[in-house]
């Protein structure tokens, strides 16, 4: 499996109300998106290739279960290791703003 399928599966296990970059806007929706590389090298050798990236969940619930549904797709997965990163409420939107940091392999 690549490192693409890891992620669009944790996602798939919550919802297919989910996004690469962006997503038609809906009171609910993942959004997610890769930002870079943390390999691991060995001398010369990419020993394994690993991306990062983040997960955004737009809502209108305050306590929204799915942002305890991809935390926990995300700790099933022996390939994704994550953090939350922020919380926010958008004041102009109205949407509760959950954003998570990743890096899969």
């Amino acid at each position: 499996m690549s490192w693409q399928e890891h992620i669009i599966e944790a996602h798939l296990t919550v919802t297919n109300k989910v996004g690469h970059f962006s997503y038609e806007k809906s009171d609910r929706y993942f959004v997610w998106q890769e930002d870079g590389a943390n390999d691991l090298v060995a001398g010369n050798i990419h020993a394994e290739k690993v991306v990062t990236g983040t997960t955004d969940l737009f809502t209108k619930d305050e306590f929204d279960l799915w942002a305890s549904e991809i935390e926990f797709a995300f700790d099933n997965s022996p390939f994704i290791y994550w953090q939350m990163n922020s919380v926010q409420y958008e004041e102009n939107t109205g949407f509760f703003h959950y954003e998570w940091r990743w890096e899969v392999f």
